[in-house]
């Protein structure tokens, strides 16, 4: 009984977290060292993700309660599942940052997960890819503002304009 009551805890537990989740990654960390595995796991930490093995099994028990379709598939031999409260594109970039510094293709990519949504490995390199999101809340913010300034640019040069006239004016009757 005691087991099964803890299973029914630890499947209860990745339920909320998967729920929860912006972004995952499940990857297949079979062939890391140790050292490689803590240098992953440190740089995840400083991410802001939460980087965990967990039993097939319960993921699957968990995705199925949770309806999301298309896990399952991807659920064979040792998963770890990379997962960001906040960011759905860090666990990706992070991982694909790994991958390209050591140069080791042990770590496997599976699958990721963005809101819910089951992506394969190509989604996965794709969300990697994208730029990080201060870069395009910037982005957004510049593209807002360009014709702010242009409107504001039009404004001050007819203010210019009237005030050259009216200066052209005043030297004229000074002259006369």
């Amino acid at each position: 009984m005691a087991v099964t009551s803890e299973k029914q805890a630890v499947v209860a537990e990745l339920k909320e977290k998967l729920q929860n989740t912006k972004g995952a990654v499940l990857t297949n960390y079979r062939g890391l060292t140790v050292a490689q595995d803590t240098n992953l796991r440190r740089k995840l930490r400083e991410a802001g993700v939460e980087y965990r093995v967990v039993k097939n099994t319960m993921t699957r028990i968990a995705a199925n309660e949770l309806g999301i379709q298309g896990l399952d598939a991807h659920l064979e031999g040792p998963t770890a599942i990379a997962m960001s409260f906040t960011d759905p594109v860090a666990p990706a970039k992070v991982i694909s940052e790994f991958v390209k510094e050591t140069k080791l293709q042990v770590l496997e990519v599976k699958a990721g997960l963005v809101e819910g949504k089951v992506i394969d490995t190509a989604g996965v390199k794709a969300l990697a890819s994208l730029p990080s999101r201060e870069v395009l809340i910037s982005k957004v913010l510049a593209g807002m503002q360009s014709p702010i300034v242009g409107i504001v640019n039009v404004l001050q040069g007819n203010l210019r304009n009237l005030v050259y006239t009216l200066e052209a004016v005043r030297k004229q009757k000074e002259s006369a």
